[in-house]
């Protein structure tokens, strides 16, 4: 079993409670109200500008320059794909690159990456990784599920272009890669303190996840 199973299987409920939150359910069937998924999109944008923030601080944690290499590509991937579709996106309503950076975070968003900014600075690299992983595996899980349902990989799906963005196969990859790295990080995780830590700091942000969802929905 890989290290990120045995962390998902840890969190239970909380990580199905994330991954198939009301939030996903509704954009693989288009019903997703529009306001939701726009204030989303907005939030999200400003939740990838910390996360950036917290691969940067994954360069700085890391012990090799193989690691380096790979927060660098997370740094990237949010940079040059995960923001320029929001912004891609939030385009067809109006709103610039300039209105999204001065959005007002949400309180769901300061507490998510605030969180993982702190376990990573307070932790190390392995810690870090953890409290990233929902997101970057989260997402992954989710765009390829919901793209081999019917209505999950119709075009007329008004959120066809998310889901098809974390179906692709760049995204996988990412994903793919990311929990390979964590996985040959993770050799001291049967320690039971350290064990207890790791399964705490992934459930806590599957948790964390979850509330970002009901915040779209909130918003709507």
């Amino acid at each position: 079993m890989s290290f990120f199973a045995r962390l998902r299987e840890a969190a239970g409920p909380d990580w199905t409670a994330y991954v198939e939150h009301s939030f996903v359910r509704q954009m693989q069937d288009g019903t997703l109200p529009q306001a939701a998924f726009r204030h989303y999109l907005v939030q999200d944008y400003l939740f990838l500008i910390q996360f950036a923030r917290a691969y940067a601080l994954a360069i700085y944690k890391s012990p090799t320059l193989g690691d380096m290499r790979h927060a660098l590509a997370g740094v990237k991937a949010i940079l040059d794909m995960e923001m320029d579709l929001h912004v891609e996106l939030c385009a067809g309503w109006g709103l610039s690159r300039g209105d999204l950076e001065k959005a007002r975070e949400e309180r769901q968003t300061m507490a998510y990456t605030r969180f993982v900014l702190d376990a990573g600075g307070q932790g190390d690299l392995l810690d870090l990784l953890v409290a990233l992983a929902p997101c970057v595996l989260g997402y992954a899980e989710i765009g390829a599920r919901l793209a081999k349902t019917p209505s999950g990989s119709d075009p007329q799906n008004p959120y066809a272009r998310w889901i098809s963005e974390y179906a692709s196969e760049a995204y996988q990859d990412v994903a793919g890669g990311f929990a390979a790295w964590m996985d040959r990080l993770a050799a001291d995780y049967e320690a039971p303190a350290r064990k207890a830590r790791l399964e705490h700091l992934f459930r806590q942000a599957s948790v964390l996840e979850a509330d970002f969802w009901q915040m779209g929905l909130d918003g709507a």
